[in-house]
């Protein structure tokens, strides 16, 4: 029911290939393809490219982390995006909900975000692609109440959302979101920052991300079919892709819970 992997911009210093060996390396499952470097929007013959690479490596392909942003750009940006997801043989996308936080958010603005998303989703659909929202401030899903309330407002089954730690909050607040937003999370970032976005050993965190866990299995379990859930390392110390291989082994132990 649950998949360890990493999105690619962990590792946004390495060219695929690296990525690649890298991943499998360190025994994880499946990648978050990027869209900032490894995998550009629009460019059809990197995405097939990294997709054979990384089906060739034993590995799956989890998403392309874009970063369009609802209702901000020009709706034809999607397109790229979503050809760039077909050639890659990603099931998902990743995408951003606007570019300001919920009460920032004017009603037209969020208005737009939200047409916007309907708007990609069924054309995602059609092409058989899923959409999830980056799970982050400075968005309209900045808390998991509002993401809920904003999914409600989209009101297609096909947009999901990721889950991580807000930034500076406590342990049972972010759990309580977590539990909050349940089995419309379609994949987790794993991190552990604190304070602020000090990076920190997935180690420095670890009750976080056991109780995480046996959550997300709790939720997963009340579902029935339905893909994988993806959790998905997003960021190391110091951005020192040495560290990978302890990271990836913490994330299998305080997922064997």
């Amino acid at each position: 029911m649950t998949r360890l992997g990493i999105c690619s911009v962990t590792l946004r210093r390495l060219d695929p290939d690296q990525v690649i060996a890298a991943v499998a390396g360190a025994g994880l499952e499946c990648v978050e393809w990027g869209g900032d470097v490894h995998v550009p929007p629009g460019d059809e013959d990197t995405a097939r490219r990294v997709r054979d690479a990384t089906v060739a490596a034993g590995l799956a392909i989890a998403s392309y982390g874009s970063y369009y942003r609802a209702g901000r750009g020009d709706p034809e940006e999607f397109d790229a995006v979503l050809r760039s997801a077909v050639a890659l043989g990603a099931p998902r996308i990743r995408i951003w909900a606007g570019a300001t936080g919920t009460r920032e958010t004017s009603s037209e603005a969020r208005r737009a975000v939200v047409e916007d998303t309907r708007r990609a989703a069924a054309l995602a659909t059609d092409a058989g692609v899923q959409l999830a929202y980056e799970f982050h401030r400075n968005t309209l899903t900045d808390g998991a109440d509002h993401t809920l309330r904003l999914l409600d407002e989209v009101d297609r089954a096909e947009v999901a959302t990721y889950w991580q730690p807000p930034v500076d909050m406590p342990d049972a607040e972010a759990l309580k979101g977590l539990d909050a937003l349940g089995d419309r999370i379609a994949a987790v970032h794993a991190f552990s920052w604190w304070p602020g976005t000090t990076r920190l050993p997935l180690t420095a965190r670890a009750p976080l991300w056991r109780s995480a866990f046996e959550r997300l299995r709790t939720h997963r379990a009340a579902v029935s079919g339905g893909p994988p859930l993806d959790v998905l390392l997003e960021f190391v110390p110091e951005d020192d892709e040495r560290l990978l291989p302890r990271e990836a082994a913490t994330l299998r132990a305080l997922a064997d819970v």
